[in-house]
């Protein structure tokens, strides 16, 4: 596709380090995209989010569909004008909130119709109107529409969902069509069956993608299924494209996905933790609004270069936490979207250096050291 590629610069392992290149900018690999759900990502300025080193934001098809409206966003300049956000922008499909959000559903071979969690109004979503709504949003990276059932489900449900995804796979890259410049990203489902994670990937691949994202984790099914399933996953998919692990997650998920081969990752953890009193460190998570952080003189983390960290010590973050003022989330925000992007650097430049084992055991030995109280 003309405007957009992947180059692949090194592995160690079974990682890899690269490049996307689009139109708005390059897309340092592995990447951590941070959610900008209803085009903001919350307590944080576009410019503020960019200064952490974030490459790409995500949107949200289902939120941003309900409002303002696609159409109002594509007459006022598209979602990169309209939220004031110069580099790339990836929108998903809609189809995990029509799943996890939207009330009344009703599934048919032609699409869902629902009703909006917001107002209650009926809407119905399929794979040409989520690549419509994605169009008039201008998203750089447009999501295939799919199914995704929450974990655990039986065997017959996982398949039958899967299946349906690969029929609207192929009814999205038909209702894409040609675009310059854009990207359309399959996605894998599946479950934790390999054999139906197989017949997926053969089904995607035999349509063809810009990139190809594994969906269907991180809903229900831990940790340790969800790695078992990306012990082989990842690899099922074009090793000359990007590989995209949806909705994901904790700092030492991110870790393990980068190890088995994974590119690009999404979540709303670092914000939502920021604005609930979590910041997420080195040393593992600290809640702020603990009482032992009252008099604490010291930075959330003496080695971060962050606002937070620069400027404000423990006793502020908790005072102004528990007095309820915005300026909490906008500090723990900052806080933590700047360690992922510290953390999605170090791992870049460990797989380029050869040394991703040693960061690694780096990585897990400071976590095991836990936040240690002032005495």
């Amino acid at each position: 596709m003309s405007g957009f590629s992947f180059t692949l610069n090194a592995t160690d392992g079974r990682a890899r380090s690269g490049v996307i290149d689009t139109p708005r900018g390059q897309i340092r690999t592995p990447a951590f995209m941070p959610v900008g759900t209803a085009a903001t990502v919350k307590a944080m300025l576009p410019e503020s989010v960019a200064a952490t080193g974030a490459d790409i934001l995500l949107g949200n098809t289902y939120h941003l569909m309900l409002r303002p409206g696609a159409e109002r966003i594509a007459k006022l300049g598209g979602l990169h004008k309209f939220m004031n956000w110069d580099k790339p922008i990836l929108t998903d499909s809609g189809g995990f909130q029509v799943m996890s959000l939207a009330e009344l559903r009703k599934l048919t071979e032609d699409g869902v119709t629902f009703s909006s969690h917001v107002d209650g109004s009926r809407h119905f979503l399929s794979p040409e109107t989520s690549m419509e709504i994605q169009r008039l949003l201008g998203s750089d990276i447009v999501m295939a529409f799919d199914e995704c059932p929450a974990l655990p489900a039986t065997e017959e449900r996982q398949a039958e969902a899967m299946r349906l995804s690969m029929r609207w796979a192929q009814r999205s890259r038909d209702a894409f069509g040609d675009r310059p410049g854009h990207a359309l990203f399959g996605i894998m489902q599946g479950g934790v069956l390999r054999h139906l994670r197989e017949e997926s990937a053969d089904a995607l691949r035999g349509i063809g993608f810009d990139g190809y994202a594994i969906g269907g984790l991180a809903v229900g099914e831990g940790q340790e299924a969800m790695f078992g399933v990306l012990d082989y996953a990842p690899d099922l998919l074009p090793a000359d494209r990007p590989r995209y692990l949806m909705g994901v997650g904790k700092p030492d998920d991110i870790v393990g996905a980068v190890q088995r081969g994974v590119d690009m990752m999404d979540c709303v953890l670092p914000s939502r933790s920021g604005r609930t009193g979590q910041a997420w460190t080195r040393r593992g998570q600290v809640n702020i609004k603990n009482a032992r952080h009252a008099d604490d003189p010291r930075p959330l983390d003496e080695n971060c270069t962050c606002p937070a960290c620069r400027g404000y010590s423990r006793a502020y973050l908790h005072h102004v936490f528990r007095a309820g003022e915005m300026i909490s989330g906008m500090l723990l925000t900052w806080h933590n979207l700047h360690y992922y992007q510290e953390l999605m650097a170090g791992l870049r430049g460990a797989i380029a250096g050869g040394q991703l084992d040693e960061f690694v055991a780096d990585f897990h030995a400071e976590r095991a050291k836990g936040d240690i109280p002032t005495r």
